[in-house]
């Protein structure tokens, strides 16, 4: 799977920001310099946080990821989730509260689980800003993201709203309507790998690492993370419609639920030394 970025409108505008993002000489001279300065963790007041699962067919999902690279499965499944959410104020801890005048960018995660407990690996990354999709190309190697032309995140009522529309660039289409449900019940598929609503959100929800694959360098980075969700906040969700080509043509409706705010930070970014 490429990682490339491909800006969503072309011209000369949109040549110069991908030849940016895809530098690899500008990737290497930020990991010379960064190596020798310690890591400024990262803070996020995260809200509307929308999970969106579907039990993929293991072979398929390991044909996503690099060789070596071992994702959780059960019976011949493994989990492929989408979480989307708008940030509060994302930046520097250290900024304390002057934090509050920095943006507050919509970003979605695509990601599969590891079989080391606790281990994600990103598939895809979207921001909605491109001063942020090529801020993170640039300072990090654990977000490769993608800008589409249209990012729509949004709560009304009990109801969410996601649109991602790629344009003509390197961002994947996702389009879900879900609304809050009284209901804590697992679809078939995740009934048979986790025993109870709990546990398979503590599993899809709560971890401390996202890793991926550096491109042209053959190596893992990796990011620990402090997520602390509370079980009795999360909020159920029914789909109401959601199309995810990645997801597969037959992958039905996503197991989906809510989590309307998270204390978000980022806490390291590092290599694997091979």
């Amino acid at each position: 799977m490429t990682y490339d970025y491909v800006h969503p409108t072309g011209g000369l505008h949109g040549l110069l920001i991908a030849r940016l993002a895809n530098s690899r000489s500008i990737a290497a001279a930020r990991r010379a310099l960064f190596s020798r300065l310690p890591f400024l963790t990262l803070e996020s007041d995260v809200r509307d946080v929308v999970y969106l699962t579907w039990m993929m067919d293991a072979a398929t999902a390991q044909a996503m990821v690099p060789a070596g690279v071992r994702l959780w499965q059960h019976n011949g499944k493994t989990p492929f989730t989408i979480l989307t959410y708008r940030h509060g104020h994302f930046g520097p801890s250290l900024a304390g509260p002057a934090r509050r005048l920095l943006p507050s960018p919509l970003q979605s995660n695509w990601r599969f689980y590891l079989e080391e407990p606790g281990k994600v690996y990103f598939v895809r990354n979207i921001m909605d800003s491109t001063l942020h999709a090529l801020g993170t190309r640039i300072f990090s190697d654990v977000l490769p993201t993608h800008l589409p032309a249209r990012f729509v995140h949004a709560r009304d009522g009990e109801e969410y709203t996601t649109v991602i529309e790629p344009g003509a660039g390197s961002a994947p289409p996702l389009e879900a309507r879900t609304r809050v449900s009284a209901q804590r019940e697992l679809p078939a598929d995740l009934a048979d790998a986790f025993a109870n609503w709990d546990e398979a959100v503590t599993f899809l929800a709560c971890q401390h690492t996202a890793m991926i694959e550096v491109p042209g360098l053959g190596r893992m980075a990796e990011s620990e993370i402090s997520l602390p969700i509370a079980l009795n906040e999360v909020l159920p969700l029914e789909a109401a419609s959601v199309s995810c080509p990645m997801a597969g043509t037959d992958a039905g409706s996503p197991f989906c639920f809510a989590v309307p705010r998270v204390q978000f930070r980022v806490l390291s970014e590092s290599l694997a030394a091979s």
